[in-house]
């Protein structure tokens, strides 16, 4: 069990290092004159023969029951939307400002699994979500002579509240617990892919890569950020529950800071160290839960409340 738990977290902090490298490989397809849903479209149906082939070899059955196809339809739509609207927002505001402002979804995930689900309140989540919050406003980068955009902050929280909606019925359903990961990934995407065909029927222009590298830039789309975090993302909400995986995807914006000074040569400002120092605390005191719950439960013990006369 214990084993399940650490496999669990490693999980989810690689699908978060994973996620953070959509605005790399999207933003030049951008530039090549894509629009946000033919790169999503073709950045899904490039990872379902792939998914195809690996159900092929592991023997995995690719049929459906009745009562698993409209939950996988759901998480598909879900999914396909969160990521829509975060890659819309790219065309608005800052790709950085963008990713950093998505990770509000943690705190979505929690207070959607206490109230809505009875998820036991722990003081570690509480003292982590806030822990994360200041690292994420340090983390929080406006460019000079830049301002935020509204459209684009609502399309970030449309993205954010999608995708916390797709964590909390991953962990929460019982049709689709027991769905192997790739098959469920493969009926998400192909889900996922129908969306943006509609958008395409109903008037939106469907653009290629002007130049071969952009295919290699979609195929990067389709492998890292979808399957390989889609995978990790899936299979550590099923060892340690969603509210820890989604807390420990804040890391995501982490590991993007550390990108850009190890492979671009950037520099890291005061605000950055602060940020990620904070956002590095909060992972770890989720990951450390049960000594640090035992210790304010204590520290709560020694002021009991005084009863009413």
């Amino acid at each position: 069990m214990k084993a399940d738990i650490i496999k669990g977290y490693s999980l989810a902090a690689f699908a978060a290092a994973a996620y953070g490298t959509n605005p790399a490989f999207a933003l030049p397809l951008y530039a090549q004159g894509m629009n946000p849903v033919s790169v999503l479209l073709f950045r899904y149906i490039i990872g379902l023969p792939l998914l195809l082939v690996l159900m092929k070899v592991r023997g995995i059955n690719i049929g459906l029951r009745k009562s698993e196809i409209l939950p996988v339809m759901v998480l598909g739509v879900l999914m396909a939307f969160s990521s829509l609207s975060l890659f819309a927002s790219y065309e608005y505001m800052n790709s950085g400002i963008a990713s950093t402002l998505l990770f509000v979804y943690p705190i979505m995930v929690a207070v959607m699994m206490i109230f809505f689900f009875n998820e036991k309140f722990k003081m570690s989540v509480a003292v982590c979500l806030l822990l994360m919050s200041v690292g994420l406003f340090f983390l929080l980068k406006p460019q000079k002579d830049t301002e935020l955009s509204l459209f684009g902050f609502l399309l970030v929280m449309i993205s954010a509240l999608t995708y916390a909606l797709y964590i909390v019925i991953v962990n929460v359903s019982k049709n689709v617990s027991h769905i192997p990961t790739t098959k469920l990934l493969f009926y998400i995407l192909a889900s996922g892919s129908l969306v943006y065909i509609v958008f395409i029927f109903s008037g939106t222009q469907l653009t290629l890569p002007v130049h071969s590298f952009g295919w290699l830039n979609l195929s990067a789309l389709a492998l890292v950020p979808t399957l390989i975090s889609l995978a990790c993302t899936t299979r550590a909400i099923q060892l340690i529950g969603s509210t820890p995986t989604a807390i420990l995807g804040a890391l995501e914006p982490v590991s993007a800071v550390i990108l850009s000074v190890t492979v671009l040569g950037q520099t890291l400002t005061g605000r950055e160290i602060v940020g990620g120092i904070f956002i590095v605390v909060a992972t770890t005191v989720v990951v450390a839960s049960e000594p640090i719950d035992k210790a304010l439960l204590s520290v709560r013990k020694m002021f009991p409340r005084r009863n009413k006369a």
